[in-house]
């Protein structure tokens, strides 16, 4: 299982919700309707996305289990491939499950009924009452989407969550700032992880986001450097 501390994972958690505060806050209706690297998703169905992350987080710290730990912040992830989750068919076009296709469906429908600024007011006070419970959970086990997580594994899955998402939310805001660091670096954690191997050294942590998640595509160079692991990307989406 997993050796992440709490600290380490509680700080990622405390420094990337708020960035993804800051970036939204303050949007109007055409920013929020600006493109996202989310297949067929706007700024404001990413945020949404991400609310429903943060209720879940409020849910979850307050969940306590006595069963065993059955998966970390790494192997969460699993349930969590590609083939499950909007992706692309080759030509640039959104390609879904069945699953995946009503989820965008509610998420359009839901953030489309935010009056501008009500979503990011209830992204902003939702994501930092998730970061309090968090601090404040004493449990040494929660329960989430069936599975049973110790504190730190579970906040640093919300944090590798909200990284990407925060990719995902900036690719067309103009001067968005940089995203967050050490909720990179746990996503770059999650990718090795997950592929069993280093990434490429060439590599900075956006880079590994952006590619272990299928957002940007490998390169020929990039797939020297893999080798055959290569054929196992995107990790997860």
């Amino acid at each position: 299982m997993s050796d992440l501390d709490r600290a380490t994972a509680l700080g990622a958690l405390d420094a990337v919700y708020p960035k993804v505060t800051a970036v939204t806050a303050g949007l109007g209706e055409t920013d929020l309707m600006r493109p996202t690297r989310c297949a067929g998703w706007a700024v404001a169905d990413v945020l949404y996305h991400q609310l429903l992350d943060a209720r879940r987080a409020l849910r979850t710290f307050a969940s306590p289990s006595d069963a065993p730990v059955d998966c970390d912040d790494v192997s969460y992830w699993r349930d969590y491939a590609p083939v499950a989750a909007a992706a692309t068919d080759g030509n640039g076009a959104a390609a879904y499950s069945d699953e995946s296709a009503a989820h965008a469906r509610y998420v359009r429908i839901a953030a489309s009924a935010y009056p501008p600024g009500t979503l990011a007011w209830e992204w902003s006070e939702t994501a930092a009452a998730a970061c309090r419970a968090a601090r404040a959970c004493g449990h040494q086990a929660v329960t989430t989407q069936g599975h049973v997580l110790t504190v730190a594994s579970f906040a640093a899955t919300l944090a590798v969550e909200a990284a990407v998402h925060y990719l995902d939310l900036t690719v067309d805001l103009p001067g968005a700032p940089a995203p967050e660091p050490a909720s990179l670096a746990l996503v770059r954690r999650v990718l090795t992880g997950l592929l069993g191997a280093p990434l490429p050294d060439s590599w900075d942590d956006m880079t590994a986001a952006l590619k272990g998640t299928g957002r940007e595509p490998l390169t020929g160079e990039d797939r020297q450097a893999l080798g055959p692991p290569a054929g196992n990307f995107p990790l997860f989406a």
